[in-house]
């Protein structure tokens, strides 16, 4: 079962959060942690969470933001963060995930859904071939720390 975080869900949210993070070998600092948590529980923000649950635990996550396109008139879905618990990879559960988003995407009125992942990714880019385009686009980024 797939569904969106309650905020009952924190601390087997951040053990995922934390294993994401641990996986791309990044540190988040826990402020911003807490400030996303904040921000996915609030209907004012644009941006979501959901959880795969099996058997009354949290297994996998997934973070979504609705944005605007000056490419059409509905908004575009942006996947930001998908993870599943290692150990649990090919068992479906980042499927369900990209399909829950999809669902979520589309009753938004939503005209895409896209995402990013690392090129040394290949695991997941299995999967990600079997569910969506490469668009064939590349990353550039400037941090503005």
């Amino acid at each position: 079962m797939n569904r969106l975080i309650r905020p009952e869900d924190k601390e087997e949210w951040l053990a995922l959060w934390e294993g994401y993070q641990r996986f791309y070998k990044a540190e988040i600092p826990r402020d911003v942690s807490e400030k996303t948590f904040e921000r996915l529980l609030d209907p004012t923000e644009p941006m979501f969470a959901a959880l795969a649950i099996e058997d009354g635990k949290a297994l996998g996550l997934v973070h979504y933001i609705f944005h605007r396109s000056t490419w059409t008139t509905g908004d575009y879905c942006y996947l930001q963060d998908l993870f599943v618990a290692e150990g649990l990879r090919g068992k479906s559960l980042g499927r369900r995930l990209i399909d829950f988003v999809y669902s979520e995407a589309a009753k938004a009125g939503a005209s895409r859904v896209y995402w990013l992942t690392h090129e040394t990714n290949r695991a997941a880019m299995k999967l990600y071939d079997q569910v969506a385009d490469r668009s064939g686009f590349l990353q550039y980024r400037k941090d503005l720390d």
